[in-house]
């Protein structure tokens, strides 16, 4: 068996099968099954069931060859009809096809096996999968019924109506009967529990009066479109829209821009409008002078897509910007050669090289942004600076170019073996520097001369075994190895045209339509790094492991600076790992921070509202002075029009009702609050109001009031116990 095939649709299969149960469960539900471990989800062994089958590994590869051979994927798809009818306001765009036949393909290959072989059958139904195994497959069924359903393509998308997100859920309906099929399937997923998922057709949605709950998914489903909304007013604006035909996204120009990465074919899409997010963001964080400085503030498109090139299936994603690079967004420098790859060996199992555009801007760049911080992260540098007579910038990083390679070639005990390539241009002068800093560190370094070349070894003291580093200068470049030995390899690798950047396997593993000039490079050898995962199997079993893997070409993501953009680019099957962590780096953060910033403004204007309410409970109940709790503000229980000094009917229920007692917490909008009085007997002359996040993911601040009606903050993480009046004043005033 070819690993080149069955690794890659291996991790295909399975990223592309979790990737429609994720999308099943938010179109029915947020109810299903418990999580386990990620190999355990996605129907793989353990260790401890690899070692009492130690026939399955042989197995498992056959039902890989044969989920190869007979599945047939979704094909690319040139354009989106569903594209067009998203809102104008869409901030984020994720577009996938529809599995359903190919889980169907694949739910009957696996049973086939499973007749064939009695070891994987014996581990199916005996083994760690015994239990969520049928689960797994009941799951996958019920995905193949519900797709039966839908069009080829599912779109999710996301807006900020207000200072709350909304999304929707997009996709076009095959045959009748879904609205019915979705309604048992809530049923059977929700396990008796109240549902989650309301779900109307048009007429019942013209209908209903009733408010859904927040965290209620509410479900449409039209003739022609189900969708599915975060709220009723979001599903009701947007099948008002289906009616009468408007096609307003493509008109914008990020509707535009995602518009034209369907051109060359795409089977899964995702992009975000970060300018438009940046934009709405809170005045406080867009204009932060950090974040101006930074050059991430220019943020324009985050847009990845996989898709198929020269007939070849890619990762391609983009970061594009709306001004030149600067700041810290340009410390990436733009695509060039790599000349640090001709001193690494090809039989490296990982290889990672960046190349920064001026190592000393950069620190320059970094005391900009870290000049608001109250303490001087600099302070220790310039001491040792002073100490040594050596200046890091004009002695050390003026003299690196920014190329950067990290090489790794073992971590087998008891050593691990690797290498540093630095690219410099004053060998010479860095040379002096390193004797200066061995010197004070009163390290001595043995030189011994090779070719021409002289090489470095430093021992290092360890209380088992002594660490030996070594180093040279060669052709331009500093080499620093785990040992003299290492430092010769790649000296030796450099002049015979023997490593790793002039061998055709890296070649041979770039993306399609990428060479080796890049701004970042990554190389790995998926069958060493399996290995190197599977040193806890016994050896007879780790002795299948090239039965099961084979040979295997390395997997190579690159990434290439341009003036306005980052590029990233990864050749390959499925989903790419390292684009969806850039999603989440900016797309989830940003959408976290909109929603902190509603609830933050949600918990202030319920202060106020509590403030106001003070005020008025005072002037009528003159003897009472203040309230002494929320639930004395609030309604009677016994009636709306019961008022009282025990029950004013100043605030809402929310936050007025019986619970709301000066020794419990209330929560609204992602925050939590409570009143106390400052009272002699009955008297209460003085109050604190205070509202704190549920949890750190809710808010960044908690708030707090007094008499004088001063709204006041304090960054940190949520209070959990009351603070005094006096403690409120001394927080700071909210402008």
């Amino acid at each position: 068996m070819a690993y080149s095939q069955n690794f890659q649709q291996r991790r295909r299969y399975f990223m592309n099968c979790a990737a429609t149960i994720g999308a099943i469960f938010l179109i029915a539900s947020p109810c299903c099954a418990q999580s386990k471990p990620a190999a355990q989800q996605a129907g793989m062994p353990g260790f401890q069931d690899l070692n009492k089958y130690p026939g399955l590994l042989p197995e498992l590869g056959n039902l890989i060859q044969k989920l190869e051979q007979n599945v047939k994927y979704p094909e690319a798809r040139g354009e989106s009809r569903l594209l067009p009818l998203l809102p104008p306001s869409t901030l984020m765009y994720a577009a996938f096809p529809n599995y359903g036949d190919a889980v169907h393909q694949s739910l009957k290959v696996f049973h086939e096996e499973l007749q064939e072989s009695a070891v994987l059958r014996d581990w199916w139904e005996h083994g760690e999968m015994a239990k969520e195994g049928p689960k797994i497959e009941d799951s996958l069924e019920k995905l193949y019924q519900l797709h039966q359903y839908l069009g080829e393509e599912i779109v999710v998308s996301a807006a900020m109506k207000g200072k709350e997100p909304s999304v929707l859920i997009v996709a076009e309906v095959q045959k009748p009967g879904l609205k019915k099929f979705l309604q048992d399937l809530v049923t059977q997923v929700a396990d008796k529990s109240k549902s989650d998922v309301r779900i109307f057709d048009p007429q019942e949605l013209a209908a209903a009066t009733d408010a859904v709950p927040p965290q209620q998914l509410v479900v449409l489903v039209r003739a022609d479109f189900v969708v599915a909304a975060s709220d009723l007013a979001t599903l009701r604006i947007f099948n008002a829209k289906l009616d009468r035909g408007l096609k307003e996204f493509v008109s914008t120009p990020f509707g535009q821009r995602v518009a034209n990465e369907y051109e060359s074919g795409v089977t899964m899409l995702a992009a975000a409008d970060l300018h438009k997010m940046i934009n709405q963001a809170p005045p406080s964080a867009k204009e932060n002078a950090t974040f101006q400085n930074s050059g991430f503030a220019d943020m324009k498109y985050f847009v990845w897509g996989h898709k198929t090139v020269d007939g070849k299936a890619v990762s391609q994603a983009e970061l594009s910007f709306s001004t030149p690079r600067h700041g810290a967004a340009a410390w990436l420098a733009n695509s060039g050669p790599l000349s640090s790859l001709d001193f690494v060996s090809p039989k490296a199992i990982f290889a990672g090289t960046v190349v920064l555009t001026n190592p000393a801007q950069i620190l320059d760049d970094v005391k900009l942004l870290t000049s608001s911080s109250k303490s001087n992260p600099f302070a220790g540098l310039e001491q040792m600076e002073q100490a040594l007579n050596i200046s890091l910038k004009g002695d050390v990083l003026s003299h690196l170019t920014g190329e950067l390679t990290v090489e790794l070639d073992s971590i087998t005990p008891p050593k691990a073996v690797w290498k540093v390539i630095l690219k410099v241009n004053e060998a010479g002068h860095l040379k002096q520097v390193l004797g200066t800093l061995l010197a004070a560190a009163h390290f001595e370094a043995q030189q011994s001369d090779d070719g021409g070349v002289t090489y470095y070894t430093v021992r290092v003291p360890s209380p088992k075994n002594a660490v030996e580093i070594g180093y040279a200068f060669a052709d331009g470049h500093l080499i620093v190895a785990s040992s003299r030995e290492g430092v010769a390899e790649a000296v030796r690798l450099h002049a015979s045209g023997e490593s790793l950047g002039k061998s055709q396997k890296l070649y041979s593993a770039l993306p399609p339509g990428h060479s080796l000039d890049a701004s970042v490079l990554l190389y790995q050898d998926p069958v060493a790094m399996a290995a190197l995962t599977l040193q806890q199997l016994p050896p007879e079993t780790r002795g299948l492991l090239p039965q099961f893997l084979g040979d295997a070409p390395p997997t190579v993501a690159g990434v290439y600076g341009e003036e306005s953009a980052i590029r990233e680019a990864t050749k390959g099957g499925g989903f790419d790992v390292g684009a969806a962590m850039i999603v989440a780096a900016i797309a989830i953060p940003n959408l976290l921070r909109s929603r902190m910033a509603a609830n933050e403004a949600s918990a202030v204007g319920a202060l106020r509202t509590v403030n106001t309410a003070q005020i008025t409970y005072s002037a009528t109940y003159p003897e009472r002075g203040f309230a002494p709790a929320l639930s004395v503000l609030g309604s009677d229980p016994r009636g709306p029009n019961a008022y009282s000094a025990d029950h004013a009917g100043l605030i809402d229920n929310t936050l007025g009702n019986e619970s709301c007692t000066a020794n419990a917490w209330c929560t609204k909008s992602g925050y939590r609050f409570r009143v106390r009085g400052v009272c002699i007997q009955r008297a209460c002359m003085e109050f604190v109001a205070i509202a704190t996040p549920v949890d750190n993911n809710t808010g960044a601040r908690s708030f707090c009031s007094t008499s004088n009606g001063v709204i006041r903050f304090k960054l940190g993480a949520p209070i959990t116990v009351p603070i005094s009046a006096a403690e409120c004043k001394a927080w700071t005033p909210l402008r």
